[in-house]
């Protein structure tokens, strides 16, 4: 990971109402940080690239 503060950039999916909103950082290489945007101070998941893939692909089939 690195030591620099994480670039967090709410999905385009989420809506501006309050609702459902997911979070990642950018500018850690090879692995996807993801938050919940309401909870910003709360914990995040370090996912890697392939499993955040795997991730996207279920939501888009099952969500």
């Amino acid at each position: 990971m690195t030591t620099e503060p994480l670039n967090w950039i709410k999905s385009s999916y989420s809506g501006g109402n309050g609702g459902t909103c997911v979070e990642v950082a950018t500018n850690v290489p090879g692995v996807v940080p993801v938050r919940d945007s309401k909870d910003p101070h709360g914990p995040h998941l370090t996912l890697t690239a392939d499993a955040f893939a795997d991730l996207i692909a279920f939501a888009k089939t099952h969500g």
